[in-house]
């Protein structure tokens, strides 16, 4: 009796197979290295899509309220922008244009689409300090910064670029060149990005109009309340435009791709997949266990033990397989998003709020395998040992 006080009665009945153990603990880390990839990965992609949305410089952002992502966007009327700047507590307005062009390699010839964004110049529309720094090259037609972080499909642009400090292709079927370069990356909505003025942009796409803009860049004054302010503009412009904080203007982005297409579904599919596949192999491994011993366990009944004292070491067994598992498949998955970033570009790293999510995921899955478990353990008859 002393000994089962020494060392937890779980502890010593996982250890006594340690092959068994080892293939307990490999499977687990399987099941959780599925649930962090497929969640790495779909919070990757969703990020890479708002990210675009997160770097506009603004307090308050104008879209029409058929805006749902970048990849096919709606404009609205840029005097809506000039009547949001009669308001109290703004400060300056600027008009950013939207629309997806045809970048052609300089290498294979061959075309691919890319977001264009056209912004004033002269005016800040990113955050970016590498868009800043060299938006004032736009101010000639045909000039563009060119997104490094993009497809490679693109072609060698960037190390051409540093290496001659200049590059020129054809995007819709005009000569640009290449002034700067800025950091975004891929996503959803396209493989790469270029910022032109909005001159160029409208050069490039000759059915645009001037006096429609796809996103309206709001500035307020130190001091002002942005709540207030945005809900004085919803009040007060028609009905034709929605004013929203940037990051509301991100999570429609996001909630298109989640709700509105397959992408959702798919990643969840997966995540699911990964906890059923721990709840087995768990299962399998308790069931056997519980099989093995069963002598046992009876044994500690005729001694005097309950159920629930039997429950709580076949739970404390499942919890100690979570444990032995989550370990390994969190650095495993560490490494994999680290080779995954160096290889997509997309924002993939490990969150605490996913290793935490997991880690639930990974107790409840060994929780639910040890209760399955527990019917055979219910089975364990004192009288089966005499």
């Amino acid at each position: 009796m002393k000994l089962f006080r020494k060392t937890p009665l779980a502890w010593r009945q996982l250890m006594k197979e340690k092959t068994r153990l080892a293939v307990a603990v490999a499977g687990i880390t399987f099941a959780d290295l599925l649930m962090f990839i497929q969640l790495g990965f779909e919070s990757a992609l969703f990020d890479a899509a708002i990210k675009p949305h997160r770097n506009l410089q603004a307090d308050l952002v104008l879209i029409n309220p058929q805006f749902q992502t970048l990849f096919s966007v709606k404009n609205f009327s840029r005097e809506r922008l000039y009547q949001a700047l009669s308001f109290e507590g703004i400060q300056s307005v600027n008009s950013v244009y939207i629309g997806s062009g045809q970048w052609r390699n300089s290498e294979t010839r061959l075309d691919r689409t890319i977001l264009v964004w056209g912004i004033d110049p002269t005016q800040p529309a990113f955050k970016s300090a590498e868009i800043r720094q060299n938006q004032h090259h736009l101010k000639q037609l045909y000039q563009v910064l060119f997104d490094q972080a993009g497809r490679p499909e693109y072609g060698t642009v960037a190390d051409i670029f540093n290496q001659t400090g200049k590059f020129e292709t054809e995007l819709n079927n005009k000569l640009v060149s290449v002034k700067g370069l800025f950091t975004d990356g891929a996503s959803f909505a396209a493989d790469g990005n270029v910022i032109t003025s909005d001159s160029t942009f409208g050069e490039l796409f000759p059915t645009s109009k001037p006096d429609r803009i796809t996103v309206g860049l709001i500035t307020l004054k130190q001091g002002a309340d942005a709540l207030k302010v945005q809900s004085q503009l919803a009040a007060a412009l028609p009905k034709d435009v929605r004013v929203l904080t940037p990051e509301e203007f991100a999570q429609i982005e996001k909630k298109y791709w989640e709700a509105g297409t397959a992408i959702g579904f798919i990643f969840g599919l997966g995540t699911g997949v990964g906890f059923i596949v721990g709840i087995v192999i768990v299962y399998q491994i308790l069931y056997s266990d519980v099989s093995d011993h069963l002598p046992e366990y009876a044994t500690l009944k005729a001694m005097g033990y309950t159920d629930g004292y039997l429950l709580r070491v076949l739970f404390q067994e499942a919890l100690f397989l979570a444990f032995l598992g989550f370990i390994p498949g969190l650095i495993l998955s560490a490494g994999l998003y680290q080779l995954a970033y160096s290889a997509t570009m997309l924002p993939i790293f490990m969150k605490l709020e996913r290793a935490i999510t997991v880690w639930i995921l990974t107790v409840i899955m060994c929780s639910f395998s040890g209760a399955i478990a527990m019917r055979k353990l219910r089975s364990a008859d004192p009288a089966d040992v005499f």
